[in-house]
């Protein structure tokens, strides 16, 4: 998204409404007005992505979204472009009245949709069927035209929001566009940047339409992008004792992996010191594997005690399992009232024996976790994942990373970020491992709980994508991301050369 002072900001649609409304009172200006205003960068953004475009053809709704299509269509005619517009209806309502009457006045025609109809030729489609107002799936005759759309393959402009698509949550409950550039106006909508969302916008770019910046300054935001950030440097006479000690408990019979992916993580994140407390059987191979670690065969609470007097940080749950061992293992590192990161197994035993954390500690659920940890089902998290996400963190007093496409980072206190990073390919086994051992790592050289989980999120995400641009998505290993990693959090760009 092109930058302006508030590009990171993201907001609601309720909050949309009331900075839409100071902004037309700051600029003097009509609804109609800035709705033109819309369709001005929306032509703008067509031409900077589809230059050689001749033929549009517009699809309009009958609200304000559908107006800024009537209006797009006069601005692209005038810019001698041929136009094709087509509406779900016969008539519009509020300010889109008007923009249909001067679609009209200059003598355009507008052609009604019938289910059973074709589209006109065009070079590139334009979305202004749905805006922010739709919270529920498209009726029949508009599910119809929207899989007509996508059938052509065109590329498809969306107005504000992809039609479809809940501006607040991300959601989808029925059909919805699948855009290949989305312009949206006025502020970042929350909803476009998480779940569902990552499948429908494409290319997003945010026009502010000359709102100035005392508008913004007037209303906070509901949640915000995170930045790209790295570590500061170290200074010249540090030593290992100044990065803390991150131990992971974790690796059942047959789970060495997570223990391994999550301790080198750990190292790489640059903690000073890390151990692995773990099944007898894997102790050997995890310390031929990698020596830096200190590997310790752990066979109950008893072996484990020693290790948590010694530790920073604990990170609790890669193959941990939910048997009689792991069990025992969790109530211990828990009591030891140690700064934690808290995943997998961890989790899923807190969803059956649920506690409020005093230390600072974070959860890194993916939304079947989440869906145990409240009692609900998987599609309800799905269905609201910034409800979720701080529903969890006041459940538990914990700074919550609800995993997935457009991952969030909430605090007890509501706060919310969201990572605009991240790939498919990152969904594979050992890439929460990995999350959970950069996480440890921050926590361990000093990092609040939150900045913990706002660093870590953005550099494994990043690193992923990095990992991504060498061989593409599909195969990515999680092993992949531990060089990028490493080059990120020194504020280096990764290099996405294959770990050894």
């Amino acid at each position: 998204m092109p930058s302006h002072p508030h590009s990171r900001d993201l907001h609601t649609v309720e909050q949309l409404r009331a900075i839409e409304r100071a902004a037309r009172g700051a600029l003097a200006i009509s609804g109609p007005d800035l709705m033109r205003r819309a369709a001005s960068a929306a032509l703008n953004c067509l031409r900077r992505h589809w230059p050689q475009a001749r033929q549009l053809s517009i699809f309009c709704g009958p609200g304000n979204n559908g107006g800024d299509g009537f209006l797009l269509g006069v601005l692209a005619r005038e810019a001698g472009l041929q136009v094709e517009l087509v509406a779900l209806g016969d008539t519009s309502h509020g300010d889109a009245t008007l923009a249909r009457a001067a679609w009209l006045a200059g003598g355009g025609r507008v052609q009604r949709w019938h289910a059973q109809g074709e589209l006109p030729a065009a070079d590139v489609q334009v979305d202004a069927l749905y805006g922010i107002g739709l919270h529920r799936a498209p009726e029949s005759s508009a599910a119809r035209l929207i899989e007509c759309i996508q059938a052509s393959g065109k590329p498809v402009l969306a107005l504000d929001v992809p039609s479809g698509l809940n501006a607040d949550s991300g959601a989808c409950p029925g059909v919805a566009i699948r855009a290949d550039v989305t312009v949206t106006f006025l502020v970042g909508k929350r909803g476009l940047h998480t779940g569902r969302a990552a499948d429908h916008v494409g290319t997003l770019e945010l026009a502010n339409l000359g709102v100035p910046d005392s508008v913004y300054a007037q209303h906070a935001p509901d949640a915000q992008l995170l930045a790209a950030e790295s570590l500061p440097p170290r200074p010249r006479y540090a030593n290992k004792g100044n990065y803390g000690h991150v131990l992971v408990i974790g690796g059942e019979h047959g789970m060495a992996g997570a223990a391994r992916l999550a301790a080198e993580s750990a190292l790489r994140g640059g903690a000073g010191l890390v151990s692995v407390a773990t099944r007898v059987g894997h102790a050997q191979a995890l310390l031929a594997a990698r020596p830096e670690l200190m590997v310790h065969a752990v066979d109950g609470p008893q072996a484990l005690q020693p290790l948590l007097d010694r530790a920073s940080v604990l990170a609790l749950g890669p193959g941990l399992g939910q048997a009689a061992w792991g069990h025992a293992l969790w109530l211990t590192a828990l009591d030891a009232g140690k700064p934690l990161v808290l995943d997998a197994d961890g989790l899923n035993l807190l969803g059956r024996e649920p506690r409020r954390f005093a230390a600072p500690t974070v959860l890194t659920p993916h939304p079947g976790e989440a869906a145990r940890l409240l009692g609900v089902r998987t599609a309800e998290v799905e269905q609201d994942r910034f409800a979720a996400a701080r529903a969890l963190a006041r459940r538990y007093a914990a700074v919550v990373v609800l995993k997935g496409a457009g991952s969030l980072i909430a605090d007890p206190d509501g706060r919310l970020d969201v990572c605009p990073w991240g790939n498919p390919g990152m969904a594979s086994g050992g890439m929460g491992d990995l999350l959970t051992g950069i996480i440890a790592a921050l926590l361990a050289q000093g990092c609040s709980a939150w900045r913990a989980a706002c660093l870590g999120v953005g550099l494994h995400a990043r690193a992923g994508d990095l990992a991504a641009q060498r061989s593409g998505e599909r195969g990515l290993l999680a092993s992949d991301l531990l060089v990028p990693l490493r080059a990120l959090g020194n504020g280096l760009p990764g290099t996405g050369e294959a770990h050894d």
